[in-house]
């Protein structure tokens, strides 16, 4: 029994570089006690063959796209099934959501016009994205991409956007994908501005000045909001998360 519990306070985390972190998400999670159950499939870590151990699990962002032909990504894409069927909470993000859209059936594309979401952009919450959670959704999130995915059948869109529509959908009791990026931290922020300034010379996106400017403006709305929308979402395994008080004072500190 005491194994059991505590094992349901385990998260898997899947990343895609060998330096990538979980980011704001990871912090929150390990303040309320969850072990991050790390993987890293493109560098030869298995994904978990049932989710019974863990209470959730979150697939992040990535510099490759959906689209690709490795092997590890179509494994990654394919063991999505995982969760979905077993009705774990489940999220992707950017990438990861881009992975959910594709185990779903539909497309990941670039935009016709070549545009491109690097900066902090704004969206349009639906009322099934303000019901969410007990925060209301943010309605300028931080994003890094090149692709879009059509909104999956049987989902519900929980935001939308200009360029690249579809931002953030439901799918099934407890599975999520958003296109933009909730878990980026300022120091995060400052390392993809530097190593990516390619990125910031497509179409449509931001210089990097606006980007740290952005963070200050914005991100107080995102944290509070990401601290509540875990709670509803690891609630959805039975585990329900504890109000966190001040979880977020390191937003306020840049590093």
């Amino acid at each position: 029994m005491l194994q059991a519990i505590k094992s349901s306070r385990k998260v898997a985390v899947i990343l895609h570089q060998e330096h990538s972190t979980p980011g704001r998400l990871g912090r929150l999670l390990k303040l309320q006690g969850f072990d991050l159950d790390i993987r890293r499939p493109r560098f030869g870590d298995p994904l978990p063959q049932t989710l019974a151990e863990h209470a959730g699990a979150i697939i992040f962002g990535g510099p490759m796209s959906a689209n690709d032909e490795e092997d590890w990504l179509r494994r990654e894409i394919d063991w999505i099934e995982v969760p979905l069927k077993e009705e774990k909470p489940f999220l992707g993000i950017c990438l990861g959501a881009q992975m959910l859209a594709r185990h779903l059936g539909h497309r990941v594309y670039a935009h016709p016009e070549g545009k491109v979401e690097v900066g902090y952009y704004p969206i349009h919450p639906t009322l099934e994205g303000h019901a969410v959670c007990a925060c209301p959704f943010p309605e300028r999130v931080y994003q890094w991409h090149r692709e879009g995915f059509d909104l999956p059948c049987d989902s519900v869109l929980l935001a939308a956007g200009q360029d690249f529509e579809t931002q953030a959908f439901r799918y099934g009791p407890a599975a999520y994908g958003f296109q933009f990026h909730p878990e980026v931290t300022y120091a995060m922020m400052c390392r993809w501005t530097i190593r990516g300034t390619d990125r910031m010379q497509l179409p449509g996106a931001h210089p990097r000045h606006l980007h740290l400017e952005g963070w200050y403006r914005h991100d107080a709305a995102v944290a509070r909001w990401s601290e509540a929308f875990l709670g509803r979402w690891l609630s959805e395994s039975g585990s329900p998360l504890r109000s966190i008080q001040n979880s977020e004072r390191e937003r306020l500190v840049p590093g």
